[in-house]
């Protein structure tokens, strides 16, 4: 039996979406917090919290990315030709948030409120553009033989407004639950006393999504309420209600510092395997595999040698980097 090399390259590709939207997931909803934290003192701090890991973040989305394009080049030029300006507005959204963490670090106090509203609308214009095209690509995309034959616009709906809505809360509890790991003090508080309504916020949008979906979309309808995959969806409910209980009651824990952060990661990863199941093989929604959108063999055998290679070594980095700034960031102690 051989190897099966596009289903090694689609868990490749999931994994590398899965690691950018948790690691650069905290960092992006830092930025969306900033508005609900006036004191500079206290942005100093929070930036730090990931000035050290926050370019090595986004490795994971490059890696997603061109490992689309080499191993599944129809799924790639069907994307990207469906989603450029969304796609474009996203990156832009991540150069004015880089632009504004380096600058702020080097301006004046008097310009850092500049930079601190740079921050805030790059963070809110990627997380938004991301949250867009996840509602984009559940939507499906029209291909007549292997072209996309859509329009341009194709990519408004209410559907996928509303993502990009509950994209922005998600981040933005995915970076309170960080400060939770990494603060103490008054701003340590401020960030316990915000998750619990970012946590309603969440259930509520997961909830609509969750009805919404199969109301417009009979071929996911048709998936989660029969067999076999009613009985690898029907957990992912449950299990959603008791790590939001969980995290709930962890969240005002004074002694509770990790398990917010590790309980919002595994709402993502649930959030994640729902959208999994939903689509499941398909790589270009509605209808077409991963299997029919794969590159021959030998392109993805040969980049398979290289991807084996750098993936350990990024999660080796990354680990690294996690261990040895681990811990409270202090006021006067910030990492950059």
């Amino acid at each position: 039996m051989g190897i099966d090399l596009p289903l090694i390259w689609f868990i490749i590709i999931v994994f590398s979406i899965l690691m950018y939207v948790v690691m650069d997931g905290f960092d992006l909803g830092i930025g969306l917090l900033y508005p609900m934290v006036p004191d500079t003192q206290d942005r100093d701090v929070m930036m730090n919290t990931v000035a050290p890991v926050w370019d090595g973040n986004e490795t994971w989305l490059v890696m997603g990315g061109a490992g689309l394009f080499g191993a599944f080049p129809l799924a790639y030029a069907v994307i990207l030709d469906a989603l450029a300006i969304p796609l474009t507005i996203m990156l832009i959204g991540l150069i004015f948030r880089g632009v504004a963490f380096e600058f702020r670090f080097k301006a004046t106090p008097a310009h850092r409120p500049f930079w601190d509203k740079f921050f805030i609308v790059g963070s809110f214009v990627a997380t938004f553009s991301q949250g867009v095209v996840l509602g984009a690509f559940l939507n499906g995309f029209p291909v007549d033989g292997r072209v996309w034959s859509g329009s341009v616009f194709d990519w408004i709906s209410p559907f996928s407004l509303f993502c990009g809505l509950g994209l922005v809360v998600t981040y933005a509890l995915l970076g309170c639950s960080w400060l939770i790991i990494k603060t103490d003090g008054e701003l340590l508080e401020r960030m316990r006393k915000l998750a619990r309504p970012l946590l309603l916020a969440l259930l509520v949008i997961l909830a609509i999504v969750s009805g919404w979906t199969p109301l417009i979309h009979q071929s996911i309808a048709d998936r989660w309420f029969s067999t076999p995959e009613l009985f690898f969806f029907l957990p992912v409910p449950i299990l959603v209600l008791l790590v939001s209980w969980g995290l709930w009651h962890t969240a005002w824990n004074r002694r509770a510092h990790y398990a917010p952060f590790i309980l919002t990661l595994a709402l993502v990863f649930l959030g994640f395997s729902g959208l999994g199941i939903s689509i499941w093989p398909n790589l270009i929604p509605p209808d077409i595999s991963f299997r029919a959108a794969s590159s021959p063999p030998q392109s993805q055998g040969f980049m398979l040698v290289g991807a084996l290679f750098i993936i350990p070594l990024i999660l080796v980095y990354t680990f690294w980097s996690y261990y040895v700034f681990r811990g409270k960031v202090k006021p006067e102690h910030g990492y950059h």
